[in-house]
């Protein structure tokens, strides 16, 4: 099963300073608390919660704070907020298109914040529909590189279901289709355990080369956008080489 490298779809942040993780810690809570409202507070009912809670196992997310961010979703919480999933669309610098999933408690706000992100880095709002059209919307599921060897990964990827298998040096990233996203969740958790991370992401039918002044550009924009506190997951289909990365990061 060959298929679209996660490497090169979703933006890594490796060795992130205490206040990036403070912001990783946010989102995440963010994500337990609208999983928690949207369904049962007990995860084994709730596959949404069980998803965020194992990611926030993977980051090492206390127990207390995991505790008050399920209980911020439920009735008679002190927390106010109301929480919007939205979806913004944009062209980004060297050609590139980027999907943005948000969480926010004011529309006008985060908007307003992306739309300036993406003026100051080479980049703009698209239309709804103008970008989506070059991803395809599929199921993902992560588990841990030490969970199987990449031949057992993919027979039992094959036997629950599963579309494809990229079994890299961090992870085994699982794809298969919406509809089949549940069944076979459950199967391979059945038989591995819980992953490190489930849930519906955007993969680019075709990545495009960003290169050069272009690239530090798209670097520093993604970084930019991944600070903002509303901002859960960024897509996009550019292809970014490790020279390119390795300058930005220097």
């Amino acid at each position: 099963m060959s298929g679209h490298s996660h490497a090169k779809n979703i933006m890594h942040t490796k060795g992130i300073s205490d206040a990036k993780k403070g912001k990783v810690f946010n989102k995440i809570a963010r994500e337990i608390t609208v999983a928690s409202k949207l369904g049962s507070p007990d995860p084994a009912h709730n596959p949404r919660l069980r998803a965020a809670l194992a990611e926030a196992r993977v980051k090492n997310m206390t127990k207390d704070r995991i505790e008050r961010a399920i209980k911020s979703g439920q009735p008679g919480s002190d927390d106010k907020g109301v929480y919007e999933e939205v979806r913004y669309e944009a062209y980004g610098p060297g050609g590139s298109a980027l999907i943005i999933e948000a969480l926010t408690d004011n529309r006008n706000r985060t908007a307003a914040e992306i739309r300036t992100a993406l003026s100051k880095n080479g980049g703009n709002l698209a239309e709804t529909g103008s970008v989506s059209f070059m991803f395809d919307r599929v199921g993902e599921i992560t588990f841990p590189v030490a969970t199987a060897t990449p031949d057992a990964m993919l027979e039992a990827v094959i036997e629950a279901g599963g579309d494809n298998v990229e079994s890299e040096e961090d992870a085994h990233y699982v794809t298969m289709s919406v509809e089949d996203f549940g069944v076979v969740r459950s199967a391979l958790e059945a038989k591995f355990g819980d992953p490190s991370s489930a849930k519906l992401v955007w993969y680019a039918k075709n990545d495009i080369p960003v290169t050069g002044d272009a690239a530090q550009t798209l670097l520093k924009l993604i970084d930019i956008l991944e600070d903002n506190d509303d901002v859960q997951n960024i897509y996009g289909n550019y292809e970014i080489s490790d020279e390119d990365r390795a300058a930005f990061a220097a």
